[in-house]
């Protein structure tokens, strides 16, 4: 009985192989894209130009940071003068681990290890077209309205929690265990 079991298991053990690299092969046969074809989507979908416009708005957010610091804690000349300095010294730092000859690398990697060359190549071409330039063109104007709608949306969740945290704040010794 051993004898007859044994071709068996040998070919279901082949038909597994078979089926696990049948699995394989599309991923096998997924051509990795160049960095030419890379540089060619991020040129096409405007990333550099995208990055460019979101360093301003970090830089503004680390403002908006830094005056609430100043608002909530008298400082005096000196204290006001090394704000100044540290303030510049991060948009520096943030102007240039930010910068595109900085950035451009990973995206690079990043999009060969997220996609395949046809991936690529097609987003590319949407990006090259009529229509793809148009999303370009309108994502801003989109994201804008996006973001005071959410602002819209959060300002009443908002006053209602901060009137559940002043709740909770005051509320009795006791009724806080």
């Amino acid at each position: 009985m051993n004898h007859r079991s044994r071709p068996l298991r040998t070919l279901c053990t082949r038909l597994c192989l078979a089926v696990a690299l049948a699995a394989a092969a599309p991923l096998a046969l997924a051509a990795a894209p160049s960095d030419a074809d890379v540089n060619r989507l991020l040129s096409a979908s405007r990333a550099q130009n995208m990055l460019d416009t979101m360093l301003p708005q970090i830089e503004a957010m680390q403002q908006q940071q830094f005056d609430q610091l100043a608002a909530q804690h008298p400082l005096t000349a000196e204290q006001k003068d090394k704000l100044a300095r540290i303030q510049a010294r991060t948009r520096e730092t943030l102007r240039q681990a930010l910068s595109w000859s900085q950035m451009r690398p990973m995206y690079v990697d990043l999009y060969k290890k997220s996609f395949s060359r046809e991936d690529v190549l097609a987003m590319a071409e949407f990006y090259e077209s009529p229509a793809g330039q148009s999303l370009l063109d309108k994502t801003p104007a989109l994201m804008q309205n996006l973001m005071v709608a959410i602002q819209q949306k959060m300002m009443p969740l908002f006053a209602d929690l901060q009137r559940d945290l002043e709740a909770i704040a005051n509320e009795p010794a006791a009724a806080k265990q």
